[in-house]
């Protein structure tokens, strides 16, 4: 499955650094962000995530658990450790993690007489493209997951971040969350970050049977336009039961329907990646 041979990195190339963002618990962000990178992983893309939420569960759905977490995203942010030192392999080949621990639950009050706290994690990033002597070693995507709240850890990963990805599940309250969030991007974007961009909108935990799910795709649709990807990821068991196994849904099952939407998606992402205008 993963024999192949990995994209070429150009030399002029920096990694594409996205962030996964919602507030809202439970919308398939972890899930889509592990799962998205190993898609992009098995075509052929060195992708590195970090996790940045204090739970550690996208470390945990790739087989990082507690006890192999030596350094973790609090020692980069706090320490001014360096991310190379704390990056682990994964189980997938091209796929890389700085993962997580709960002592990130205290870096409000850790960080805050600190008036460079916002910047921490974008000074990380950049202190490790510097650090890269070889053009192979670097990443073609750098995914941070973040909490599901709007605190320092979201804000870290925004101002670090070229463009957001938002996981929005097919519920009634979906669109009141969303614009929220659009707030906050926007003051992050005046304020700290004047490139950020949102890269897409995907719709998670998408039921066909369920009359609400497709009145919600409809109004997300013709609120957000063309930022809402046509790749929906469907509601299905297989994606749910593989973090109990430290897998991707992909490595757990390849050819469920979940499994299948993510490839597809992660193909999206790729031709829409193209189009972007960035900065850099």
């Amino acid at each position: 499955m993963f024999g192949f041979i990995g994209k070429k990195i150009k030399k002029s190339d920096k990694p594409r650094v996205m962030v996964f963002a919602n507030q809202k618990g439970g919308v398939g962000k972890t899930t889509t962000a592990i799962n998205l990178g190993c898609a992009v992983a098995e075509k052929g893309y060195k992708v590195l995530i970090i996790d940045l939420d204090p739970q550690g569960n996208a470390s945990t759905g790739l087989g990082i658990y507690k006890e192999f977490r030596e350094f973790s995203s609090y020692d980069v942010l706090v320490d001014g450790m360096s991310v190379n030192k704390a990056t682990v392999e994964t189980g997938v080949k091209n796929l890389y993690l700085v993962p997580s621990t709960l002592d990130l639950l205290g870096i409000e009050a850790t960080l805050a007489n600190d008036e460079n706290r916002s910047f921490k994690l974008k000074e990380a990033i950049q202190n490790m493209l510097l650090e890269t002597i070889k053009i192979e070693d670097n990443y073609h995507y750098i995914f941070i997951d973040c909490p599901p709240s709007l605190n320092l850890l979201t804000i870290n990963a925004l101002a670090a971040s070229d463009a957001v990805m938002v996981p929005l599940q097919c519920e009634f309250y979906a669109l009141e969350g969303l614009g929220q969030l659009l707030e906050t991007v926007d003051h992050v974007r005046k304020t700290l970050n004047d490139t950020l961009i949102i890269h897409g909108i995907v719709l998670t935990m998408v039921d066909d049977r369920n009359n609400l799910s497709g009145q919600v795709e409809k109004d997300v649709r013709e609120y957000m336009k063309n930022k809402v990807y046509q790749t929906v990821i469907p509601r299905n068991v297989r994606v749910s039961e593989a973090p109990s196994y430290g897998k991707p849904v992909l490595i757990y099952d390849h050819k469920c329907s979940g499994s299948k939407a993510y490839i597809k998606l992660a193909s999206e992402m790729l031709n829409r990646d193209k189009d972007m205008k960035y900065s850099n």
